[in-house]
């Protein structure tokens, strides 16, 4: 890999953050590589660079470590086969009086206010260097968008009439493959099995899509979400390790 080759620069990341934002591409490092990509981010006048890097590989966590990468997340991809013979796709589904059905342009103000304080464990919130209001609004545009078009579904759970948790929904129609997105249950709506009956109509609705896989992310310091995904049906299918390197100093982290 050419040091041209070594980071991809990320458009959307840096006009909503304000910085300069590039990924790492690959998985591993070796020395060389590393020489590389420092020269590129230096030359292209990048802050922070984003590293998801292979937990197995002894050497390039080495090396991450030894030149200014700092650990931000686990990433573990959870996976599960899905039914044979699906059921009806999901149009409002009552039980206990929630309701699951597709979400409505009415319902993306609700969901962008549940958002907005369900995601403290990703990685934006643990690096000290992205301001928590960006972080908060990071998710509401996450949920957002997603409600507009770029999810394949949005599914909503109501509770007296207000919505109280999502989830939502990509097809990788080439893997056969449905991806869950977004997953949020707020408080009102929390102890009642609300995150499990959203992520099995999601389900569901995979599988009358032809999917025969599910896959969903989440975050190793996430258990309640890991413990939610093994109800589930869902299994481990690879633990990754999240770096950012900043090569600006941040007002935040400066003021610890």
């Amino acid at each position: 890999m050419t040091a041209h080759e070594c980071c991809e620069f990320l458009p959307w990341d840096t006009e909503f953050f304000g910085q300069q934002i590039a990924r790492v591409v690959g998985q591993k490092l070796d020395l060389e590589l590393v020489t590389g990509i420092t020269r590129w981010c230096e030359d292209n006048a990048i802050a922070c660079l984003y590293f998801l890097a292979d937990s197995a590989d002894v050497h390039t966590v080495r090396l991450a470590e030894q030149h200014g990468f700092h650990l931000v997340d686990v990433r573990m991809t959870f996976e599960r086969r899905l039914l044979q013979n699906p059921t009806e796709a999901v149009h409002s589904v009552e039980k206990d009086g929630v309701t699951i059905r597709m979400v409505l342009p009415e319902d993306v103000a609700s969901l962008q206010n549940l958002a907005k304080d369900s995601y403290r464990d990703s990685r934006f919130y643990f690096d000290p260097c992205f301001p928590k209001a960006r972080c908060n609004a990071l998710y509401e545009t996450w949920i957002r968008r997603s409600c507009e078009g770029y999810a394949d579904v949005v599914l909503v759970a109501e509770l007296e009439s207000q919505p109280v948790g999502y989830i939502t929904g990509h097809l990788v129609n080439e893997c056969a493959e449905g991806q869950i997105g977004l997953v949020g249950v707020g408080p009102e709506g929390r102890g009642r099995g609300i995150g499990t009956r959203l992520v099995s109509a999601a389900l569901d609705w995979f599988a009358t899509q032809g999917m025969e896989t599910a896959v969903v992310v989440t975050q190793g310091r996430n258990i309640p979400a890991q413990r939610l995904y093994q109800r589930c049906g869902f299994v481990t299918r690879d633990v990754k390790l999240w770096y950012h390197k900043w090569f600006i100093a941040c007002e935040q982290e400066l003021a610890r």
